[in-house]
This record gives C-alpha cells, sequence and structure tokens, in this order.
C-alpha cells in the first residue's frame, strides 16, 4: 500500500493504543467496576469499536483501490489514522500512566478552565448538544451551519461527544477566549490557506503544485503537537518546509511569516487576507506585583519582576498551565536546547502568553537593580517557589540555558519520545513479515476482538442528559 513510515502511522497508532489500554486496565484489575463506570472510558471503548469496524469496512470495499494513493478510499484511511491518533493523544491525556486523571486534567487557559467548571461542574466529557447550547450562552452561534463548522472543528474523535482535552486544544488553537469564535471563524472558516484533516505528507503533495511559485502556504493542525499549528510553505530555493511556530498566535506567525516574505500566497492564491486586527486585538495581561513579593525579594536583592534564570531581563511571558514567569529570550533558549517541559517545573508546555509585570513601588521610587549577577545559586533556588503568579508549584530546579544555533520544526515531531514495545510479542519481526495492507486490517481485528475481552465490552447506551435548555438556541 506504500504507507508512510510518518504520523499518523496506524501501524503503530493501533497497537500503541491497545497497550495503553492494557496499562489501563492492568491499574484496575482489581476494581474492574470502576472503569464500568467510568462515563468517558465507555464512550472511548464505545467509538473505538466503532471506528475500528469502520476501517474494517473500508478495507473490505476499497480492495485493489487502497492501493491508489489518490482514491477515496485511501483519502478515508488517512482521515481514519487521523482520528485513532487524536484518540490515542486524548486517551492519554485522560488516562496518564494508565489512572484516571479526573480534575487533575488542567485547561490552559483560565477563563476557559472557568467555563467549563461553571457549564459542566467535575464532567470529563458531554454531549455535543450540551455543549453547543452552554458555549452559545457565552460566545453566540450565529447558525446551524456555523454550528456544524464549529463541530467539525473541536471534535477531533468525530464521536458526537466533546471532552475537556477536546475543548483545550480547540482553545489553545483559538485563543484568546475573548475572541474564540471570531478567531475561529478568521483562521478556520474564511481563510484560504486552512485545511483540515490533512498530514504532513499530504501538505507537502497539495504544495508541489506551487512549486514555481515560493511564498506559497498552508497551515493546519499538528497531529502529533495537538493544541499547535504546522505551517507549510514553498521556499524561494524550491524546497516545501513545514514549521511550527513557537510562542506566538497563529496570527502574528502569518503576519510575521508575510512581512519576512515567507507566507504570502495561501493555497496559492494571490489574495492574503490581513490579520492585523486579529493580532491588535489580543492585549497583554498585566501582573500586579503584591506588596508580600515586593518584601521578599526586596530582602534577597532582587526584584520580582526580573527573570530568575538570566537575571538581566524582565518576565515577560508566561508558562502555561503551570503559570512561571520568565523572559522571552530564556524560554526561547530553553526550547532551541528541546528541553522538555517548563525549565522550572518540567510540567507540559500548553501555551504561552504575553505578560507584563507591573512593579510595586509604593514611593514611586524604582528599585535599583546592584549585583544581582552576584546572587548565589542558594538565593536563587529559593526564589523559584516565588517565581509564579498565583500558582503553586514545587520542584522549581532551573537548570542553566546554553546557547545552541535555533532549529527549524520541518515537520512533526513528539513532544516525548516514542516507547517502541507494544502490545504484541516481538512486534517489528510480526508486522515485517506481513504486507502493509494485511497488517492493518489484522492489526484492527485483532484489536476489536481483545477489546471485548479484556473489557467484557457491551453495547453502550447513550445516556441521556435532561438539561434546561439557555433561552435563546441556535436552528438544530
Amino acid at each position: 500500500m506504500n504507507l508512510k513510515n510518518s504520523p499518523p502511522f496506524i501501524l503503530d497508532i493501533l497497537p500503541e493504543t491497545f497497550q495503553h489500554l492494557t496499562t489501563v486496565y492492568s491499574k484496575h484489575e482489581d476494581r474492574i467496576n470502576v472503569l464500568d463506570e467510568n462515563e468517558y472510558f465507555r464512550i472511548f471503548l464505545d467509538n473505538l469499536n466503532k471506528k475500528c469496524k469502520q476501517a474494517i469496512k473500508l478495507f473490505k470495499e476499497g480492495k485493489e483501490k487502497m492501493f491508489d494513493e489518490t482514491s477515496t478510499y485511501r483519502r478515508n484511511l488517512t482521515k481514519l489514522s487521523l482520528v485513532f491518533s487524536h484518540m490515542l493523544s486524548e486517551l492519554k491525556a485522560i488516562f496518564p500512566n494508565g489512572v484516571f486523571a479526573a480534575d487533575n486534567f488542567r485547561i490552559t487557559k483560565s477563563d476557559a478552565a472557568d467555563f467549563w467548571k461553571n457549564a459542566f461542574g467535575d464532567k470529563t466529557i458531554v454531549p455535543w448538544r450540551y455543549f453547543r447550547q452552554s458555549l452559545h450562552q457565552v460566545h453566540p452561534i450565529s447558525s446551524g451551519l456555523e454550528a456544524m463548522a464549529l463541530k467539525s472543528t473541536i471534535d477531533l474523535t468525530c464521536n458526537d461527544y466533546i471532552s475537556n482535552f477536546e475543548f483545550d486544544v480547540f482553545i489553545r488553537l483559538f485563543q484568546p477566549w475573548g475572541s474564540l469564535l471570531k478567531n475561529w471563524q478568521i483562521l478556520a472558516v474564511t481563510h484560504p490557506g486552512y485545511v483540515a484533516f490533512l498530514t504532513y505528507d499530504e501538505v507537502k503533495a497539495r504544495l508541489f503544485k506551487y512549486i514555481s511559485k515560493p511564498g506559497s502556504y498552508v497551515f493546519r493542525l499538528s497531529c502529533t503537537r495537538l493544541g499547535q499549528w504546522a505551517i507549510g510553505y514553498v521556499t524561494p530555493d524550491g524546497n516545501i518546509l513545514q514549521t511550527i511556530p513557537q510562542n506566538k498566535s497563529l496570527c502574528q506567525a502569518l503576519l510575521d511569516g508575510f512581512r519576512e516574505g515567507f507566507y504570502r500566497y495561501p493555497d496559492g492564491r494571490n489574495v492574503n487576507p490581513d490579520l492585523t486586527l486579529a493580532v491588535t486585538s489580543m492585549p497583554e495581561d498585566h501582573i500586579r506585583v503584591t506588596q508580600e513579593q515586593y518584601e521578599l525579594y526586596c530582602e534577597m536583592g532582587s526584584t520580582f519582576q526580573l527573570c530568575k534564570i538570566c537575571a538581566e531581563n524582565d518576565k515577560d511571558i508566561r508558562i502555561e498551565p503551570c503559570g512561571h514567569l520568565l523572559c522571552t529570550p530564556c524560554l526561547n533558549a530553553w526550547q532551541d536546547t528541546e528541553g522538555q517541559g517548563c525549565p522550572f517545573c518540567r510540567a507540559e508546555i500548553k501555551g504561552t502568553e504575553q505578560v507584563v509585570v507591573d512593579p510595586f513601588d509604593p514611593k514611586g521610587v524604582t528599585l535599583q537593580r546592584q549585583n544581582l549577577k552576584n546572587l548565589s545559586a542558594c538565593n536563587l533556588s529559593n526564589l523559584l517557589n516565588e517565581d509564579k503568579n498565583s500558582h503553586n508549584h514545587a520542584n522549581n530546579n532551573c537548570l542553566p540555558i546554553e546557547t545552541v544555533s535555533k532549529i527549524s520544526l520541518d515537520r512533526d515531531s513528539n513532544l516525548d519520545e516514542n516507547d517502541n514495545e507494544n502490545c504484541f510479542e516481538d512486534p517489528s519481526s510480526w508486522v515485517e513479515s506481513l504486507n502493509t495492507q494485511s497488517s492493518a486490517l489484522i492489526i484492527i481485528t485483532v484489536i476489536t476482538s481483545n477489546l471485548n475481552n479484556l473489557f467484557h465490552l457491551r453495547p453502550f447506551h447513550r445516556e441521556n442528559h435532561h438539561q434546561q435548555s439557555p433561552q435563546s438556541i441556535v436552528a438544530q
């Protein structure tokens, strides 16, 4: 079938999914009833079972057309592979290390997290209809067609439910919260450069027809870094590169790329939308230093607003969701060294936000910075516990940042190292002994069979949610 061994690769995704389900089972082996009562897990298994059957049907109906990379059957297989990939990412986030995260799963943006808690309480997943009604009360949805388009963007697992994981991904893509649907309309509805459910290889194939038109570009959701964008573009020397913008919104990245001549022709078209207003409508968040923080840092001979990594620049960026503050050059240098997670607490970096720290100065006198570079390592480590804005985190161990040349991300890569083990004995030799079409079909069939044996899967009955409808509901 000439399947590309690049994300999303179905021959890797399905065994890894089954391996994680096995881990979940091992953590609940003596209390399997807990899993049976878990609403999210029941919905996930039901959806996985349906998607596996859908894939089997696709192989049976497609037959020799599955070998044709331009056929509808092959395109549907690629989309299914993306859905399986999204499902695996969601499962790992909701059941990290096989244990249900519950309230420990944190929605990156605080205002979006408040909305979810107020609307759905401690639920991990809600029906699309219920989610749509609640969102409509805060961000009005103008029509049924708009609601359908919104669902196709946010429902990554295509199961008619919205999980807090999917909601978090959507928020990170189209932030800030105040202009959420406006940004979604600008980027995913009206922008000619947006391509949905396309893979790395498909983007390269799409841009190849514009190889003689440097500056042609498209953008898509990264399939390995959900919540981030991937931009593919044609370079002046006729190459096709793909990059993931770091520490800036997509609107800002597209504007910067336009000025630099990289992103000029969305999907080869001559008219490029002006996103200036979308960027200027995102004000920086101001952080006010409290008197307690001011006094503490005065005793240490420092200031709260000073970056504790370089001791030169003021903090101007907040890591989310952990909330640690530092300066942009230090964060860029840390990420250029391929540092994993926050440099202070190692928590996953799901997003960043530009901030301005307003110093506390009751007498109108600015504290002069003296001998900051002579601060001892012990003093710096003590400062780290106070180096956040309204967040409590432990284990704030700062690593020195080394200067290295900046790398360009030209394709998706996983944030975490891949675990090559899966649920099959000697998986590499087992898969290599089969042709790729048989491999995919057999893996799907085996997993579907084992799901029933492992979890005693029975038909899932959708729960009826009797919720009071909001006063104004858009048309169905």
